[in-house]
């Protein structure tokens, strides 16, 4: 194993599948490049059905690919040894219902050949990591679903893998639940894991990671830092106001790009200075400015001009 080795190299990755023996094959993934540093907090991000999920598996040795190859510091993923410096939770992880999260994580602990002598201790350093030490002796068939997530990642840090690889881990969690999951993604990559989760919730995706891959249909989009992908350059400039009578509103309105009202104020968007200052004029002669700022692209901004596809399909919109 080389030391200068990636965290992932993925070079020229493909796989195709056949639903049944008289279907033509399908490509999931088509010559896929990525590569993770150490040390990193990497989104992999796209739409559902992309082609993620068939990227961890390859990586966590689930599953093989059809072409290309793929690495972990330098060895090959088909390599067991490989799988001894991942931790991996899927996108639904499964628990035995009946046992208690004390219990699961001794379960695993035993499983990646912890002694019984190690065990008890990093099981009290999970549970306190993740939240849960006061559910500790509570069966898991009572866990809210945030609560599994942090569990799930607990199982898969309890040998104190390099790199950490979770896929979904906040879908379909509410805002509490996100905030709990990353956060523990911040401390592992705080205590020096290397952290690689893939998302189709761009907003977490823009708070945490340092660099980013975008796969659409399989294919990569692009990848770097959100400061390379993002266009920098300010893209609208946002008036809000109230006490606009009805004519004053409607003039505004139709100058420009966007416009709504919300919970009493009106929002206008422009695509230049000129008209945003009138509207800040107007709203200064006769309303209230309550509101004055620019907007950048956004992840779901690039998402969308990069793929084509809307918020509603991708799920880019979620929180």
């Amino acid at each position: 194993m080389r030391s200068e080795a990636p965290a992932i190299a993925i070079r020229g990755l493909t796989h195709s599948y056949q639903r049944n023996f008289w279907e033509k094959r399908r490509l999931a993934l088509e010559n896929l490049d990525l590569t993770v540093d150490r040390g990193e907090i990497y989104g992999f991000l796209g739409a559902n059905g992309a082609g993620k999920t068939t990227t961890i598996k390859i990586l966590a040795g689930l599953q093989r690919q059809t072409g290309g190859r793929a690495e972990i510091f330098g060895v090959p993923v088909s390599r067991p040894e490989c799988r001894r410096r991942i931790g991996f939770m899927p996108e639904n992880p499964y628990f035995y219902e009946y046992l208690t999260a004390r219990e699961s994580l001794d379960f695993y602990g035993a499983l990646c050949d912890l002694p019984g002598s190690e065990r008890s201790p990093r099981i009290g350093e999970l549970l306190e990591f993740v939240g849960l030490a006061q559910a500790a002796d509570i069966r898991l068939k009572e866990f809210s679903k945030g609560m599994r997530q942090r569990l799930g990642i607990a199982q898969a840090i309890v040998h104190r893998p390099p790199l950490v690889i979770l896929d979904e881990p906040m879908s379909g969690l509410d805002p509490i639940g996100r905030r709990q999951v990353r956060q523990a993604i911040l401390d592992l990559h705080a205590g020096g894991a290397t952290i690689f989760f893939s998302s189709h919730i761009l907003s977490d995706i823009e708070m945490i990671c340092h660099r980013a891959a975008l796969i659409d249909r399989g294919r990569l989009v692009a990848d770097g830092s959100l400061a390379e992908l993002l266009d920098p350059r300010e893209l609208e400039i946002e008036v809000g106001g109230t006490n606009l009578d009805a004519g004053q509103t409607a003039a505004l309105a139709a100058t420009a790009g966007r416009f709504l009202r919300r919970e009493g104020e009106l929002l206008f968007s422009f695509g230049d200075w000129e008209a945003a200052y009138r509207a800040v004029d107007v709203f200064r002669r006769h309303g209230r400015l309550t509101l004055l700022r620019t907007v950048k692209e956004s992840l779901e901004d690039y998402f969308m001009r990069s793929t084509g596809k809307a918020g509603d399909e991708t799920g880019a919109r979620d929180g």
